[in-house]
């Protein structure tokens, strides 16, 4: 079962790739086509875009760096800082830094030279123009940045990097050093109010320690619970945890024992409370069973014995009962104990809480003043080391603020327009453009392409599928590889046809020009070639066409007959084909339509089923005349024919339909006018019998032109040619334009 599935989904992923496939070959034009235009549009462009060089400086970049360790021993790692190059990457980006750049290399005066502007360029309109040609990026895992400065002169390009690089290393130093200055001075002004402070809040301090007769040990420290009555108090706190515990798995225990029945409890008790004479009992009273049921096997239960155990169990149980029952008496009783000992203990929990309370609101204000004294001295002194430090650290020198790793250097070769990389992009989005846009027409194209569109959409089987550029068969001659797709065309029709008696087919299509007359008549051709009697009906009233295939007048025909002008013999034609005959259309009156839906009609069929092994009747195209619909609902059986990427599925579902409505048969349908070469999708339908004879043609060219010399009369409108191509009919000198454009067969197309 799962290699079965795992199978069609392979089918599945290898159809679907084929169909891509298919719209490229088919579409092949249109994206070669795109894809030049795109790249040559590219290639154009890329050669005439004038040339940029670029040049780059690299430099290290840390937040606070000195050349030896700090005073107090090596400075700890800097954490990483996410956005610290992001900040540098603006700060050397702005005005501060790049002003004295402009400033510097005179380069208002320069670049007003280059654009044939008369003297100097606007300082901002500079600075623009320099910050479009500058480009910052960060060297991968590090902390170099890495400055780009491009221009269309590589000397001046270099030398701008490098100045942007010096002007941004001299302000970080200058920066630091005037930060830490003003810090400093900062520092001292604070450290100077600090001890104003300190010496008010110490005499605070010791005012409080006279009025509130603070002891010399009390003193020691900024504690205001420096007494015995902490200490005492956590013990009894822990006592009474203790005690809560004990009576709450005392109760616990004696709830559980409470809810049991009296032979369960008497069993589970000694479980939760271990009782040594509880225990002895019950072992008594298992021995005494033993011995009770080993003495009713042998005696009566009136027997002495066995009244002396019964009796004795019964004590024993009795005894168990009391002993139980003064365990239960005992654990409330402990629970009730427990019960009093917290409470006492909570008793002098409460005094001593108070008794500390008292304390603590007596000595707040003595220790309060006390911790802020200490508080003002610890910031004095910090401050002071402060002080003392970033005095020695800002006489450290700090080259390694920044560091020049990599000056600039003059580019050698041109970083804009990349030509390879520019023709590279052209070809992939040629490519890409080409092969979307091919898809966009397939997409927006919703004509019949596959057997799998027409038989979703219709569902209705394919005959046949018929290639390009298929004339009449007669003139083709029998050797013609066309033939073979209309033999397999009769095959299918032939095991198609669930009745023998059903003989009269008419073919119908959407629209038209879709191949209907040629389809009919070289199916005709090879019912006639396989021994049956054939007739063929020209019912096309409005526009004839089959007269000029079999090459006769349509003088009289069908319209005679049925306005009863002629019998049937008289219209019937011989054509030069063996048994195939012929019924041309007759010229019809402009009074007489809708004559096909006539008794006359459907009595003219029954006669021919009778006369013929097969008859066909050309129809009009059943969207535009009630003809056609009149004669699928008259015949048998009926055939779609579909020119392939012709008419929109819509309108060939709608064929359909209009048959389903008039309640003909639809024997399945046709696809025409395929380009086998092309699409993948019929190479099978078509590839062998092609390559079958025209292989068979190129080896046998004397004996094929022998044998069409002795056709006689048959095959003189036969090409005759050793060429494998097949041959399109003549069309008369006398036809209009109107005749030919509706006789797609004339054409050579459908």
């Amino acid at each position: 079962m799962d290699a079965s599935k795992s199978n069609q989904s392979q089918q599945e992923i290898k159809l679907h790739f084929l169909d891509y496939w298919r719209i490229i070959r088919v579409r092949k034009t249109v994206i070669i086509v795109v894809f030049l235009i795109v790249l040559l549009s590219a290639t154009a462009i890329t050669l005439l875009l004038p040339k940029t060089y670029s040049s780059m400086v690299r430099m290290a970049v840390n937040k606070e760096a000195s050349d030896i360790d700090e005073l107090f021993g090596p400075s700890l790692p800097q954490q990483f800082d996410p956005f610290f190059i992001e900040t540098e990457f603006q700060r050397i980006q702005s005005t501060s830094i790049l002003y004295p750049v402009i400033e510097d290399l005179e380069l208002q005066k320069a670049w007003a030279k280059k654009l044939n502007v008369p003297g100097t360029l606007p300082l901002r309109q500079t600075y623009l123009m320099l910050l479009r040609q500058l480009n910052l990026t960060q060297t991968k895992n590090t902390s170099l940045i890495e400055i780009h400065v491009e221009s269309r002169d590589k000397e001046e390009a270099a030398l701008i990097a490098n100045k942007i690089a010096d002007i941004y290393k001299n302000s970080r130093l200058n920066q630091q050093m005037e930060a830490a200055e003003r810090g400093i001075q900062t520092l001292i002004a604070e450290r100077e109010a600090q001890e104003e402070k300190i010496r008010a809040q110490q005499r605070e301090v010791d005012r409080l320690s006279q009025e509130l007769g603070v002891s010399d040990l009390t003193a020691e420290g900024t504690s205001q619970t420096l007494t015995a009555g902490p200490a005492m108090l956590q013990r009894l706190e822990l006592n009474r945890v203790e005690a809560l515990q004990q009576s709450v798995a005392a109760r616990a225990r004696l709830e559980k024992l409470k809810t049991l029945p009296k032979e369960e409890l008497n069993n589970t008790i000694i479980n939760v409370i271990p009782d040594q004479l509880l225990s002895t009992l019950q072992n008594n009273e298992a021995l005494a069973e033993q011995r009770l049921v080993s003495l009713t096997q042998e005696k009566q239960m009136q027997h002495p014995d066995v009244q002396e155990v019964v009796a004795m169990l019964e004590k024993i149980r009795s005894q168990i009962d009391e002993r139980v029952v003064g365990i239960m008496n005992s654990l409330e009783t402990e629970v009730a104990t427990t019960q009093s000992q917290i409470e006492k203990i909570e008793e002098q929990v409460e005094e001593f809480k108070q008794k500390e309370r008292e304390d603590t609101e007596k000595f707040r204000p003595y220790f309060l003043a006390k911790r802020q004294l200490e508080s003002m001295q610890k910031m004095r002194d910090s401050l002071l080391a402060k002080i003392t430090f970033e005095q020695i650290d800002s006489k450290i020198p700090k080259s390694n603020l920044v560091e020049i790793t990599d000056p600039a250097e003059t580019s050698i070769r041109p970083v804009r327009p990349n030509v390879t990389l520019n023709i590279a992009l052209g070809v992939m989005v040629g490519l890409a453009a080409g092969v979307g846009l091919a898809f966009f027409i397939e997409y927006l194209d919703t004509s019949v392409k596959t057997i799998d569109d027409v038989e979703q959409a219709l569902g209705a089987p394919v005959l046949a599928v018929i290639p390009q550029n298929v004339g009449s068969l007669v003139e083709e001659g029998p050797e013609s590889p066309h033939a073979e797709a209309y033999r397999v065309l009769r095959t299918n029709i032939t095991f198609a046809l669930k009745d023998p008696k059903h003989n009269t087919f008419t073919v119908v299509s959407a629209g038209a020009g879709e191949g209907k007359t040629t389809t009919l008549f070289n199916l005709a051709v090879i019912f006639a070639q396989g021994g049956d009697r054939v007739l063929v009906v020209d019912s096309d009233l409005r526009r004839p066409s089959l007269h000029r295939l079999f090459k006769v007048s349509n003088s009289s025909g069908l319209t005679n007959y049925l306005l009863k002008q002629n019998k049937i013999e008289e219209v019937i034609q011989t054509s030069h084909v063996p048994n195939m005959d012929f019924l041309p259309s007759g010229r019809l009156p402009s009074s007489s339509f809708g004559i096909l839906n006539s008794t006359q009609m459907r009595s003219l069929i029954t006669e021919l089923k009778k006369r013929y092994d097969y008859i066909f009747f050309d129809s009009p195209p059943i969207m535009g005349v009630s003809d056609a619909s009149i004669l699928a609902s008259e015949v048998d059986m009926a055939i779609q024919i579909i020119q392939y990427r012709k008419y929109p599925q819509a309108l060939t579902i709608r064929a359909k339909q209009m048959v389903d409505k008039v309640k003909g048969n639809l024997l399945g349908v046709v696809l025409n006018n395929i380009n086998i070469s092309q699409d993948e999708n019929y190479y099978y339908y078509g590839g062998y019998y092609y390559d079958y004879y025209y292989s068979k043609n190129d080896k046998d060219d004397d004996e094929t032109s022998s044998k069409s010399k002795t056709k006689g009369s048959g095959s003189k409108n036969r090409s005759g040619s050793k060429s494998s191509s097949p041959t399109r009919l003549n069309k008369p000198a006398e036809e209009s334009e109107q005749d030919s454009a509706d006789d797609s067969g004339l054409k050579g197309k459908y």
